[in-house]
């Protein structure tokens, strides 16, 4: 028999999911998603979350609280009386009332191999730590940050030039299939769980602004997992001259490369640039207000010399 469903989730990540719970045969009684937020080019237009487009597609009821801390949402939510949550990339802190709500507690999808990377950017900190290998693991939720025991892991290897947007990609449909595994590991009572280790545990900070500029003092393999772990979102960058005044360039890929020199300086006419020990070469780049451009065509407008330096 189907579970009554309590869904909880806000960007692209997670639409796959709510759709593969939907087509296993599942009840969702709810959908709870993120409130629409300004978009478009002048940031005018309220723009609702990828999650809450899927549910309005699959005609599911769709909630948007900014928060779940008050007694009115909370007893709205135990109303629903649902079997499970399933969780994946909500975005809301969940109060204990809410995650002890449903008959079996609240599943969440989370893209990482934990203890390692438990928080907001497990995709992105994987990258750029270096890491080779991560995936998705089905976890029952508790009051601590991704703290609680797992059901069951799927690993998935990272490529040496592999970005952020491919990660991403790959995988948001194992997220999809290991969810449905595990709803139909509970329904026939053989889902079990185990603890996770304290040791290893590493947090996932969100993203800030002021770690995306590239800094060339580095050795050339932490700027290219810098480089390739915040791409396409929201992008490392860095200045060039053009025209006599700096100009943003956004770094969307690139490889490790033979060469040295001062950091930040271009050492060949093919985009190798210097890093505090070895080089980098770019593969992808955007300026702004244009198009994601290869580095050749880059290069075709821009003309810059060997030796320019980049800051």
């Amino acid at each position: 028999m189907a579970l009554r469903v309590v869904f909880m989730g806000t960007p692209e990540f997670s639409a796959p999911t709510l759709r593969a719970v939907a087509e296993a045969g599942h009840q969702i009684v709810a959908v709870y998603t993120q409130p629409p937020r300004a978009a478009g080019r002048r940031g005018l237009e309220l723009t609702p979350s990828p999650v809450q487009r899927e549910a309005e597609r699959l005609g599911i009821p769709v909630f948007t609280p900014l928060s779940l801390k008050s007694a009115d949402e909370q007893e709205a939510f135990r109303a629903l009386n649902a079997d499970v949550a399933v969780v994946v990339a909500y975005g809301l802190l969940l109060p204990s009332a809410i995650l002890e709500a449903p008959r079996f507690g609240c599943l969440n999808g989370h893209a990482s191999l934990l203890p390692r990377w438990r928080g907001a950017a497990p995709i992105q900190r994987a990258i750029m730590a270096g890491d080779t290998e991560t995936g998705v693991m089905v976890m029952r939720m508790e009051e601590g940050l991704d703290t609680g025991p797992v059901a069951l892991t799927r690993k998935v290897a990272i490529g040496a030039d592999m970005t952020g947007g491919e990660l991403h990609d790959a995988l948001m449909p194992i997220s999809a299939e290991l969810m449905v595994e595990a709803l139909a590991k509970l329904e026939a009572g053989t889902l079990g769980f185990v603890p996770q280790p304290e040791e290893g545990a590493l947090y996932a900070r969100k993203i800030d602004k002021a770690e995306t500029r590239i800094d060339w003092s580095r050795p050339a393999p932490e700027v290219h997992n810098h480089i390739r772990g915040l791409s396409p979102f929201p992008g490392s960058w860095c200045e060039f001259g053009a025209g006599g005044r700096p100009e943003r360039l956004k770094l969307l890929r690139s490889t490790l490369a033979e060469g040295a020199g001062e950091p930040g300086t271009v050492l060949d006419d093919a985009l190798a640039i210097a890093c505090g020990t070895g080089a980098v070469r770019l593969a992808e780049v955007q300026r702004a207000g244009s198009r994601a451009v290869s580095a050749e065509e880059f290069l075709r407008g821009a003309r810059l010399e060997v030796g320019t330096k980049l800051s």
